[in-house]
Parts: C-alpha cells; sequence; structure tokens
C-alpha cells in the first residue's frame, strides 16, 4: 500500500512538472451529449469559456482560428483529448502574437481562438479545467497545455 501510494506521488511530480498541484482548476463536469448546432446556445454551461457538457459531433480543425469557435465545437475537441487557448482583447497584436507562437508548436491537440465575451483576457480550457488570466505567461499556458493535451474523454 505504501509502495502504491509512493509511486502515485511520484507520477503526479513527473506528470505536472515538478510535484506542485495540476494546472487550473477542476470544474464539475456537465455531461458529453451529443447536440444538434445551435442548440448549446441555450445551455447554462459552468464556466465561460465552458469545460464539458452538451456538444456537437464534431470538433473544430486544430490549429490557429481567427473567428470565436461555437461553444459545441469547442467542447468536443476539450472532449477529444484538446486544449483550447482562448483571448479576450482588441487592440492587443503583441499578444495575439505571442500565443500563436505557443500554438504552433504543437501539431495538434491545441486550438487558439478570440473569445470576445469572456471576462478575463485569455482563458485555458481542457475537459473539466480552467485557467483564467489577465497577462500573458508563457510558461502557465505551456504548463497548462502539457498536462492536459492528449488525453481523451470519451466514455
Amino acid at each position: 500500500m505504501l509502495i502504491a501510494a509512493a509511486l502515485l506521488l511520484a507520477g503526479g511530480y513527473f506528470f505536472f512538472g515538478g510535484g506542485g498541484p495540476a494546472p487550473g482548476r477542476s470544474v464539475p463536469l456537465q455531461g458529453n451529449r451529443h447536440i444538434r448546432p445551435g442548440a448549446d446556445r441555450s445551455f447554462r454551461y459552468n464556466t465561460d469559456p465552458p469545460t464539458s457538457g452538451p456538444h456537437y459531433s464534431s470538433r473544430a480543425p486544430w490549429g490557429i482560428h481567427d473567428r470565436p469557435l461555437s461553444k459545441g465545437l469547442q467542447l468536443h475537441s476539450l472532449e477529444d483529448g484538446g486544449v483550447a487557448v482562448q483571448y479576450n482583447c482588441s487592440g492587443c497584436p503583441e499578444l495575439v502574437l505571442k500565443l500563436r507562437a505557443i500554438v504552433r508548436r504543437y501539431r495538434e491537440r491545441v486550438i487558439l481562438a478570440p473569445y470576445p465575451t469572456m471576462k478575463t483576457r485569455i482563458a485555458l480550457t481542457a475537459w473539466g479545467r480552467i485557467d483564467s488570466m489577465e497577462d500573458f505567461d508563457e510558461a502557465r499556458i505551456v504548463r497548462f497545455i502539457d498536462a492536459y493535451r492528449g488525453i481523451d474523454h470519451h466514455r
């Protein structure tokens, strides 16, 4: 029993890069039911941007988007092991360039898109996880992506 606990702690140490708490905060899951396009507009998600809940049967393409993504598309992407990096700012080309540079490091399972209605400048989402920030923090963003990218959440 003691050996199992030690292995679990060691795995968490290496998985989360040094033994600190998991990046972002955990959010109660709201299911993963597939809905028709547009039906996501009437659902009350427990975070904004959402981290789980009803979503479309298709996902958003991995990579950089210049327009906001529907909640239904982004959620299916998260369920498929993706991480979304979203921003809310106008007239901030330097921030967008920095975020693009990070997202370009990953061939798949990462999305960058504007999200003009969220309350913070930057939000990172994965299935059941969120991290929001006002200022660019490259290490924090990369740590979140590396912790959750590629974890499939289909049952």
